[in-house]
């Protein structure tokens, strides 16, 4: 715009100087000069006006491509920012130190007291919204600070053979890895490597979802925690109904053990799932243990004969059944939960009598299987943060567990009969992270046995992001 204000300028200043020099000169010779350099001044003002106009149409061009560049880019953006919108990590984990009563084996009746720390798991999560219907999400457990216990079946020995290796005190487990389909609030599908709906430990396994230090031994002396198989399961919510039914790979029975029933039989240890028997679970919720008060219940069915690996060694089912009732009330300062779990084993005499018999499981550390199982936790708190300025809850707690309730034949032994009476305190100096202390009484339902104090800390943390 300037310059076109000074051409003009020019142009008018050009034609008063020649209006003035004609009127001064009446010479031909001088005017004809004087409108032959007008003319010059004209043409040199016509090139530099179509310059002018040719680098104003650049320029618009210019402006254009960075506006397309400009959108290009705001795209690029908003779609990067929509596909990190549609990732999820969370994270949690624990460390615990313990004061116990270890005894050598089941004869020992005089315990020796030992001290232990447990970087005991670290947790990462990772999900993906693929679009609103089609999500994934793939959970890594990290156990005792290692990697390293491997368990291989060699078929090809002369009596087959269980051969370990063992690299370090740890694991990396794969506890979740499943797609889901969820159409609608009241019906999904999952498939993959899912958790399976038995206890609550499968549902409150974050270090500020459960009371105590560890997670519930009552549970973990009856059958997998945090219970995971390859399976397909469908899923929903209707009102405050939660339902959940899946079939999934089936327990190897040639694992199942005295002090932790059929929890041994978890096929995680192998590096292929036999999956000749499959299992049915299902649960039925009213409320949300999550986030509240709920009531529930839950079942599991399956053969675990046709998973052994030395499969001639039994010709019988071994059917398993495990029922769950379990309720939380939890309102206001006021935390009460509970869970009872009952479960039968068809054929325990013979698999135990087939399990003594199996070349590499050392057969003189068997002990009777039982033919039914029971074990139950009542926990109780308050969050004292309702009438002090102090994030802490109070807590007392019972877990009871008797993996050998009754047998096919004979009497059942009371020596794996064990209760934990507790009580202790949560304190969460940020809402991420919670201290834990708990102490308590170990008792042993054999006379012979005394009762013994145990003591325990702890530090969680779990995040999302």
């Amino acid at each position: 715009m300037n310059l076109k204000l000074t051409l003009l300028t020019v142009s008018v200043a050009s034609a008063f100087s020649l209006m003035t020099q004609a009127q001064a000169a009446t010479d031909p010779e001088t005017l004809a000069k004087a409108i032959a350099k007008q003319e010059a001044e004209i043409a040199l003002l016509k090139q530099q006006l179509a310059t002018l106009a040719t680098e104003q149409k650049q320029q618009q061009q210019n402006n254009t491509d960075v506006a397309k560049q400009v959108e290009q880019v705001s795209h690029h953006v908003a779609k990067a920012d929509d596909r990190f919108s549609r990732f999820s990590f969370t994270s949690y984990g624990t460390a615990n130190y313990t004061s116990d009563e270890y005894f050598d084996n089941v004869q020992d009746t005089t315990g020796e007291r030992r001290h232990r720390t447990d970087l005991e798991r670290i947790v990462t999560e990772f999900g993906y919204q693929f679009t609103d219907h089609w999500s994934m999400e793939v959970e890594i457990e990290y156990e005792h600070g290692g990697t390293g216990s491997a368990l291989e079946y060699d078929g090809f020995d002369e009596f087959g053979e269980f051969e370990s290796e063992v690299e370090a005190g740890g694991e990396v487990l794969v506890e979740k890895a499943e797609i889901r389909y969820r159409p609608s609030q009241a019906f999904g599908v999952k498939f993959g490597n899912i958790h399976l709906p038995m206890g609550l430990t499968s549902i409150l396994h974050k270090p500020n979802q459960y009371l105590t230090v560890q997670r519930h031994k009552s549970e973990a002396a009856m059958m997998p925690a945090v219970w995971n198989e390859n399976g397909i399961g469908i899923y929903g919510e209707i009102a405050d109904f939660h339902y959940q039914a899946q079939v999934v790979s089936g327990l190897n029975s040639e694992y199942f053990r005295t002090y932790d029933w059929v929890a041994s039989g978890h096929q995680k240890r192998f590096e292929h799932v036999n999956t000749d028997d499959l299992a049915f679970a299902g649960r039925l919720d009213y409320g949300n243990f999550k986030t509240g008060s709920a009531v529930g219940v839950a079942y599991y069915f399956g053969n675990t004969s046709g998973n052994r690996h030395k499969s001639n060694k039994l010709d019988v089912d071994g059917a398993l059944r495990i029922v769950s009732v379990a309720g939380a009330f939890v309102e206001g300062p006021w935390i009460l939960r509970g869970q009872y779990l009952y479960g039968t084993l068809d054929n325990a005499d013979a698999i135990t009598q087939a399990n003594k018999t199996t070349p590499g499981l050392r057969p003189g550390n068997f002990a009777q299987l039982g033919s039914e199982s029971q074990s139950f936790f009542v926990e109780a708190g308050v969050k004292l943060d309702e009438w002090f300025d102090l994030p802490m809850t109070v807590f007392a707690n019972i877990d009871y567990s008797n993996p050998l309730m009754d047998v096919e034949t004979g009497t059942a032994t009371k020596r794996y009969e064990n209760t934990w009476s507790s009580v202790g305190i949560n304190y969460f100096p940020i809402p991420e992270i919670v201290i834990k202390a708990e102490g308590g009484l170990h008792q042993v339902a054999v006379a012979s046995i005394p009762d013994t104090e145990f003591f325990a800390l702890g530090v969680g943390y779990q995040f999302s992001l």
